[in-house]
């Protein structure tokens, strides 16, 4: 797997936690995540994301991009900078586009996600069975909860969430090799009008389409 295609497992693993529907968790983060689930059924917003840690000489520049997504399952995430990739799920098929390689991978949902939080988005599973939920300490005026994975298989240690209004505002992913993925979300528009063909994705001509 290129360093894209871990990127986005990351990327899709926090993501979807965030649009999950949750039960027990801390008594702040659960009312303002359950407000979102509850009241917010589709959205766009905007997106910035960077990886740290001890495997990189040098911090990656930041990726910036644009998000939807409808429930149940789909939803669309697309990066603009540094370079364009595109992520689109149907809800039954996971498509990610990389221009650069012209190449596009084709997933089943329940293959693209495994047994990483974005299978609770799709109905498969439960946040409590799943991972271990605790409280954090408010901090950059956000209120914050961490979710650590009871599959060692997971691919990361631990994901963080942080709250602000009812709506995700950030998210802070370690995985199993000391990286950090922080993605700030912006600009959410809650309950958007959305178009179904926007969660729909046609290879462009000439591009190497892979079936996982």
């Amino acid at each position: 797997m290129n360093k894209r295609h871990t990127f986005t497992a990351r990327l899709l693993a926090a993501m979807a936690l965030t649009l999950c529907p949750v039960l027990a968790l801390a008594a702040t983060a659960q009312e303002q995540l359950r407000a979102f689930v509850s009241n917010v059924t589709a959205a766009t917003g905007t997106f910035t994301q960077a990886t740290s840690g001890p495997q990189q000489a040098k911090p990656a520049p930041p990726q910036s991009g644009t998000f939807s997504f409808q429930r149940p399952g789909r939803f669309k995430w697309a990066v603009e900078k540094p370079y364009e990739q595109l992520i689109v799920s149907d809800g039954q098929q996971v498509y990610q586009y990389d221009p650069d390689l012209a190449q596009v991978s084709v997933r089943k949902v329940d293959q693209a996600i495994g047994t990483s939080p974005a299978a609770i988005l799709f109905g498969s599973g439960s946040l409590e069975q799943s991972f271990e939920v605790s409280p954090l300490p408010a901090r950059d005026g956000l209120q914050w909860l961490r979710a650590k994975p009871r599959n060692a298989d997971a691919g990361f240690a631990r994901v963080d969430i942080g709250f602000n209004n009812n709506l995700p505002a950030r998210i802070e992913l370690l995985d199993a090799f000391g990286q950090t993925t922080r993605v700030d979300l912006s600009g959410i528009v809650s309950n958007a009008a959305t178009n179904p063909r926007d969660f729909q994705f046609q290879a462009p001509q000439g591009v190497d389409v892979v079936r996982m």
